[in-house]
């Protein structure tokens, strides 16, 4: 079974009704200042650590004094525009004491079905991670519609696990737990403490139902445990509402455990290998004997560029005798590629007029 003190790179999901009193819709500022001494803790080993946040239109509405009834999708939006402002500055202010730097992400749905926006989202967090920066995500609900919308922050948060290549996602919740039945209806209920894999029988075990200010119901939970699990990352649901929620868990509080059905390395790299190229390039010797060290391609190896192709999409990287080597996502559109293959990576800014990345195909996002 997973541990939290094994975590290389973890997710947490919080919830508005975690962070958010129900009653006069003022942040439950305690409950944040624990997390962040658990969130300082945690990275102080060594781990990285990605918030995905909900309550930016619940702090809204609080501020706006809207009704804590059904909002309009115009209302929303509007308590999101002034709720958000409000979500980051308290994370930054939880932070700071602990000489950590908050930065705000806001996604919507678009940003993971787009293959673009998906690499430029996976690069700039893991540049803040690199820098020792906590992303604070959120979905972005003064843009988005019903259309684009996530719908919960539960799936939100498995996404962006699956974005970054973490290896554990802790979905903070009202309950400590998947059970065999409602504990709510069922007093005899009995909580499951390991899923080795979900299946149908478990996903029956999910209800459907939401609490106070909160979208998500464990049915999203499941479905968030599903795209976690099988991209090789574990996750755990576990009662959020005490101070230092992730202490807890750590020293044994009750939840449940979802195995991890590879490793998030491995899953990334089968999902490159099951894509259709949409184009070819063609190195020389030196370039391929690079691939084969585990170095990223660069463009001074490349000598041919053929098809038409985005950035992001998937090439297929040949040697000179048309062997393919490999497939991998490539970092440039193929006129671009065409502009600076063969050229120095130094050089690239020279070429297309504004700075690039250096490598044309990184090693992360290929498969040989």
């Amino acid at each position: 079974m997973a541990a939290l003190t094994d975590a290389k790179r973890l997710v947490v999901k919080i919830g508005s009704a975690l962070l958010v009193d129900a009653e006069n819709g003022a942040l439950r500022q305690d409950w944040l200042t624990s997390l962040a001494s658990d969130v300082a803790r945690i990275k102080a080993r060594g781990t990285d650590v990605v918030l995905v946040s909900s309550g930016s239109i619940a702090l809204g509405r609080g501020v706006l004094d809207m009704p804590n009834t059904s909002l309009t999708l115009e209302q929303s939006q509007a308590a999101a525009a002034v709720g958000q402002i409000k979500l980051a500055r308290a994370y930054e202010e939880a932070l700071a004491p602990h000489a950590i730097v908050a930065g705000q992400v806001l996604v919507t749905l678009e940003d993971s079905e787009d293959r673009r926006r998906y690499l430029n989202s996976r690069s700039t967090m893991e540049t803040m991670l690199g820098l020792g920066v906590v992303p604070i995500v959120n979905e972005n609900d003064t843009i988005a519609t019903d259309e684009i919308r996530y719908g919960d922050n539960d799936r939100l948060a498995a996404q962006v696990a699956v974005t970054i290549g973490a290896d554990q996602l802790i979905l903070l919740s009202d309950v400590d737990g998947l059970y065999t039945e409602s504990p709510k209806i069922k007093k005899d209920a009995k909580r499951i403490d390991y899923v080795e894999k979900i299946t149908a029988e478990i996903e029956a075990m999910a209800g459907d139902a939401g609490s106070g200010l909160s979208k998500g119901g464990m049915i999203t939970k499941i479905m968030a445990g599903r795209i976690a699990t099988e991209a090789g990352c574990a996750m755990a649901i576990t009662l959020g509402s005490p101070l230092y929620p992730l202490g807890k868990l750590e020293n044994g509080a009750p939840a449940t455990w979802f195995a991890a059905q590879t490793d998030p390395q491995a899953a990334r790299k089968r999902w490159i290998a099951a894509m259709k190229p949409r184009g070819t390039v063609t190195i020389d010797d030196g370039a391929k004997d690079a691939l084969q060290r585990g170095k990223s391609l660069l463009p001074a190896g490349v000598t041919q560029v053929h098809g038409s192709f985005g950035r992001g999409e998937l090439v297929a990287i040949e040697d000179q005798q048309g062997a393919q080597l490999g497939q991998g996502l490539i970092r440039y559109t193929s006129a671009e590629a065409r502009q600076i293959m063969g050229k120095r990576s130094a050089d690239i800014a020279a070429v297309l007029g504004y700075d690039g990345r250096a490598a044309l195909v990184h090693r992360d996002d290929m498969v040989l």
